[in-house]
Order: C-alpha cells, then structure tokens, then sequence
C-alpha cells in the first residue's frame, strides 16, 4: 500500500467517525494532495518521531462546507504543533489558524476547477 492509498484508507476511517460524531454536517471529505505544507509552504517530509522516521496525517473539518480535510505537514511544523501540544494541551496555535485558511481556500480553488 503506499502513502496515498494509506492516507485514502484512513482518511475514510477518520470520515466514518466524524459522521457518527456529528452527523450530516459532515457531508464529504477530500485529501489536500499537494507537496508543499499547509502551514508554511515548505515541501512535505518526514520527521523524527520517538526515534523513527513519521508523516502524521492531520483532518480538519472545514465547517461551513461540512468537509472533513486531510492533510500532512512537514516535519518542521508537524514537530512546532507537538511541543505546542504537550505545553498547551487542547489549545491551537497560530500555526493551526494559517493551515484552517491555506486548506480552505486550497478546497475552494479545488472545487472552483471543478465547475472549468
């Protein structure tokens, strides 16, 4: 299976839940594909995560279409994200508010060529 496939298939799973969560305002989901980072623009690698090599498959629920977005950071920001979690459990950091706005509009340009 490779990482497409994987993030497909658990992507799907992460969709499953939502819907049993919050019903049908989770109406679809769609995978933010591209190579460059959400949060900084950077191209998508791995980081270190307990000694190993990882990619952490992240969703946001873009509410006002009601998609569930998947999506994966580089390991720089995914790294910033971790250490901002475990000071600050719970909270989001400004970092959050760059990648909710670069994905929504990511999924509107989407859609918007859909319609071409």
């Amino acid at each position: 299976m490779n990482i497409d496939e994987y993030a497909d298939a658990v992507l799907t799973q992460l969709f499953v839940q939502a819907r049993s969560q919050f019903g049908n305002a989770i109406k679809s989901f769609w995978f933010y594909g591209k190579d460059a980072c959400p949060a900084c623009g950077r191209r998508i690698d791995l980081m270190k995560l307990k000694g190993k090599e990882a990619m952490l498959l992240n969703a946001y629920i873009y509410r006002k279409r009601g998609v569930l977005i998947g999506y994966f950071l580089c390991g720089r920001c995914a790294e910033q994200i971790l250490r901002a979690a475990k000071r600050n459990p719970g909270k989001q950091t400004a970092v959050h508010g760059a990648i909710e706005m670069n994905l929504e509009k990511a999924y509107q340009d989407h859609m918007n060529s859909m319609d071409a």
